[in-house]
């Protein structure tokens, strides 16, 4: 009888279609090894909805989502599942949700790749302070240059929603900061750089920057962004040899300063974390039908969320 209530309680959740037109193979070959755990069937079915998700994210975040949900359903304890689930929640504005599921796709890859997300998600749910403290957390030296690139902007924008545009500026002075050289990054970061600049009334500088990330942007267009990372594009010379000292405003020579200090801190992010303030995120949450979706997979996966205990923050993605 009490498995039956459950089923009777338990919401309903109609799988979005899937374009015929899309297989398996679709899906990266990392991510499908991470499947394997699964049924052959159910592998490929999880594998279909995630090419879904990615390829909806963009136009219709929310379709995007239900994919997520979909996938997470069949497989809550593989990581890429609950990374896309976290990432489609942080684009149609559920960033409780966001946070939550980072945190435990954090727990289950052992990875810092998705830092940056997790930042900016603390900020979503109005927490800069906290989302500081978790940039401080890692070890910046030990992530890959894009993720360092995305953090720093992530950062400057927590130091902006403190009214602290001179340390915001200063979050953004990375070895990453190079004006001479187009990389995936690069265009998001001179943006942040000019934004910053703008921000203490230094338009002229600012207008530079956000020149130079014109140009970056004009170079890698129609460039693959998660492979241009690893080389340096060839690109005409007017794009990209600028001379340094031009690129740099007058008095700035630390716009590519060595940071070896930054994100020293080590340490660990707090086990317990204080509840996702649901207010935060208020009208901006497009997410709320979808609620008791997530509640189940949860449920489903409780055993990964132990850290959590089922507490406030839980029930407020």
């Amino acid at each position: 009888m009490h498995g039956a209530a459950e089923l009777a309680v338990r919401p309903r959740h109609d799988d979005p279609p899937i374009a015929d037109r899309i297989t398996p193979k679709d899906l990266d070959r990392a991510a499908r090894a991470e499947l394997k755990t699964l049924s052959k069937e159910n592998a490929e079915t999880v594998a279909r909805h995630l090419v879904a998700a990615s390829e909806a994210l963009e136009d219709d975040p929310m379709l995007a989502h239900r994919h997520a949900l979909s996938a997470s359903r069949r497989a809550g304890r593989v990581a890429v599942v609950r990374e896309t689930l976290a990432i489609t929640a942080y684009a149609t504005g559920d960033f409780a949700l966001a946070l939550r599921e980072l945190r435990t796709y954090r727990r289950i890859s052992g990875n810092d790749d998705q830092i940056a997300l997790m930042v900016d998600s603390e900020r979503g749910v109005g927490r800069p302070d906290r989302a500081l403290e978790l940039g401080r957390s890692v070890d910046r030296s030990t992530l890959p240059a894009a993720v360092q690139a995305a953090l720093a902007i992530a950062m400057s924008g927590a130091r902006l929603d403190l009214d602290q545009p001179d340390l915001a500026l200063a979050e953004l002075e990375v070895p990453q900061l190079d004006p001479d050289r187009a990389f995936s990054y690069s265009p998001a970061l001179f943006a942040a750089y000019a934004e910053v600049l703008e921000e203490l009334g230094r338009s002229t500088d600012a207008a530079h920057w956000r020149a130079l990330s014109e140009r970056a942007e004009a170079a890698l267009d129609g460039a693959r962004p998660d492979f241009i990372e690893v080389f340096e594009l060839e690109v005409e010379e007017e794009l990209v040899a600028i001379d340094a000292n031009e690129a740099r405003p007058e008095g700035d020579e630390s716009a590519v300063a060595d940071t070896d200090g930054a994100g020293a801190d080590t340490e660990a992010e707090a086990e317990s974390e204080p509840p996702a303030d649901a207010d935060a995120v208020g009208e901006s949450d497009p997410a709320d039908a979808i609620e008791p979706e997530v509640a189940a997979i949860l449920a489903e996966t409780a055993d990964l969320d132990d850290e959590q205990g089922g507490g406030p923050d839980a029930e407020r993605g």
